[in-house]
This record gives C-alpha cells, sequence and structure tokens, in this order.
C-alpha cells in the first residue's frame, strides 16, 4: 500500500499529534506485552509501521547499547526523531517490501495490518523475520466490534460525533481497511503455528489523550467527511467544539494485542 492510498496520510501536518495521542493511549499496554515476551538488553527489535518516535525510543531504551531497533515506515518522517546510535530508519513497505535479512528477538507492529490490503503477506513477512523462538506481538483496532464514538448517546452532540465516526469508518473501509481484523488475529497466530499464545483487549473511554486524538483525527480527514457528505463544514465545526469543551466521553474501538512465539525447530 504505497502513502497515497492510506486515508491518514503521514505527511499531514496533524501526523505528529496523532501519534503523540496514540502512543500516550496505547504504549502502557504495548510495553506491558514487550515485558511477558522478556524483552531484554541486547534484543534486536523490529518496529514495523512505527510512524511516530516515542515507542521506537522505549524500545531502544529498553535492549540498551548493545541492542538494536529497526523502525520502518511507508513514511518514515515522523520517526526520524528517534534516530540513534542503536536505532535505525528506514523506508519499507512490510507487505509489498522483502522483510528485513536480519534474525529478530521481537517483530511488532500497531495500526498497521488493519490498514494494509495485503495484511496476509505482511503478517508472513513480519513472522520470516524473527529467528527461532523470537516474539511476534501485533495490535490492531476491531472497529466493527465498537463503531462508535460516544457510546452512551443522550443528546445531539453525541449523534454527531457517532455519525462522524461511522463515516470516518465508511471511509477506511473503501480504503482497503479491515473493520473487523482485530479479532482474526488470534487465529491467525494459531494457524501460523505460533506458540505460547496470548490475546486481550483493551477499550479506553474519556481518557483525556482520546481529545487531541480526535482533534487531530478530524483535521486529517475533515475533506473526505466533507466531499463524501458525511459532514458539513459548521456540523464539523460545532463537533470539534464539543470536543474541546470536554462534553463528549469520548472512547476508542478495541484494540486486540496478541503476542506469541516462532518454534525453534
Amino acid at each position: 500500500m504505497s502513502d497515497t492510498d492510506y486515508l491518514l496520510v503521514n505527511r499531514k501536518t496533524e501526523a505528529a499529534q496523532r501519534f503523540a495521542a496514540l502512543s500516550a493511549l496505547f504504549d502502557p499496554g504495548t510495553l506491558r506485552q514487550f515485558d511477558a515476551c522478556g524483552m531484554a538488553r541486547g534484543w534486536r527489535c523490529w518496529e514495523v509501521g512505527a510512524g511516530g518516535p516515542t515507542l521506537v525510543q522505549a524500545i531502544a531504551e529498553r535492549v540498551g547499547d548493545t541492542g538494536y531497533v529497526l523502525a520502518t515506515d511507508i513514511d518514515p518522517t515522523w520517526t526520524k526523531e528517534a534516530a540513534a546510535g542503536n536505532v535505525e530508519i528506514r523506508n519499507h513497505d512490510v507487505a509489498l517490501d522483502p522483510p528485513p535479512g536480519e534474525s529478530f528477538d521481537l517483530v511488532h507492529a500497531r495500526l498497521v495490518l488493519v490498514h494494509v490490503p495485503e495484511r496476509e503477506r505482511a503478517f508472513r513477512n513480519m513472522i520470516s523475520a524473527l529467528k527461532p523462538g523470537g516474539w511476534l506481538v501485533v495490535e490492531d483496532a476491531d472497529p466493527a466490534l465498537q463503531p462508535l464514538s460516544c457510546i452512551d448517546v443522550y443528546g445531539p452532540e453525541q449523534e454527531l460525533a457517532n455519525r462522524i465516526r461511522v463515516g470516518f469508518r465508511t471511509l477506511l473501509s473503501g480504503r482497503g481497511a479491515d473493520l473487523s481484523f482485530g479479532r482474526k488475529l488470534p487465529r491467525m497466530f494459531r494457524e501460523a503455528g505460533m506458540l505460547d499464545m496470548a490475546a486481550e483487549a483493551y477499550f479506553p473511554i474519556a481518557f483525556p489523550e482520546c481529545i487531541p486524538l480526535e482533534i487531530a483525527t478530524i483535521g486529517m480527514i475533515r475533506n473526505d467527511l466533507v466531499t463524501h457528505g458525511i459532514a458539513t463544514d459548521d456540523e464539523i465545526e460545532r463537533h470539534l467544539d464539543n470536543v474541546q469543551a470536554g462534553t463528549l466521553d469520548l472512547s476508542q474501538p478495541p484494540m486486540i494485542s496478541v503476542r506469541g512465539r516462532k518454534p525453534r525447530g
């Protein structure tokens, strides 16, 4: 998938704010997954679709000077801030480009495969980059499980937020996103023969970080919302006013996190 096929393209100025909000919401759970895998100093890690720098920097700190982090993205503009002695940044498409030749202790992707039409090929590529006994951690949303922005609908403000969120999902689907992908991850791991598999779902509601995430996301897709008749400019302004006022209990779709270990032989 090229950057131009992606609805939430990295080159937009709001992308940095969106990456920061996503990290604030989801990095603690991701790092807990890494702890469960036993991430330690000296590990070699591949962060797929890295986006922003925050998680890459956290991984680099954990693996230390003797470790190595490869951070890849179809547009690594915002990742470059994480470049350091033990971090390498590459422009790379996990589905269309050959996987790196290195053998990794851990490969991780978050909110990547749900957007990639060739997601099964990307999944196989990530497994192929693992050394025997290495860990794969994949985390993806499942918007079809919970498609609303406000799950407690008690007024026109919540109704507008939900109409915009459902329209956003429709736009994503039109660009090749699988809105029910997250729930398929455990089966994919099992069918790939991964060992010691475990999965969980995380569903943030009314976190402060949901506010800047919503503002950044709307900024990135505003033209698409208007062009496709999902909302008018006036409605978008009204929604943003409601978000900034803090009167909406904004939610995010469930994030399903799965980890598994590649067989040793």
